[in-house]
């Protein structure tokens, strides 16, 4: 399984916004295929409380680069929620774990 990483810096007051525009987002990338699981959680840090952490589970790296990023259901998504974002996030790809505690 591949995990995409992206940290996401929202808007300073457009957070609910935001989680809104997720929720309507969220089924766009579930439907995809290679789709494994999704994780956002919010910041807890003091002054932090707009950086959200994503993390998606995918089967391969192009199910998510050629196969999400290449469909329709992406530009969509771009259109939902890319906008709340400053600065656009860097999205990052990990491979299995190399070490469990």
């Amino acid at each position: 399984m591949i995990l995409e990483s992206a940290l996401l810096d929202v808007l300073p007051g457009e957070e609910d916004a935001f989680l809104a525009a997720f929720a309507e987002a969220r089924p766009l990338i579930a439907m995809q295929r290679g789709f494994r699981s999704l994780e956002l959680r919010r910041c807890l840090d003091e002054g932090r409380g707009s950086r959200f952490l994503l993390q998606v589970g995918w089967e391969t790296l192009a199910d998510h680069t050629e196969g999400f990023r290449g469909s329709p259901e992406y530009r969509r998504w771009r259109e939902l929620l890319h906008h709340y974002y400053d600065p656009f996030p860097v999205v990052e790809h990990y491979g299995e774990p190399v070490l469990r505690a």
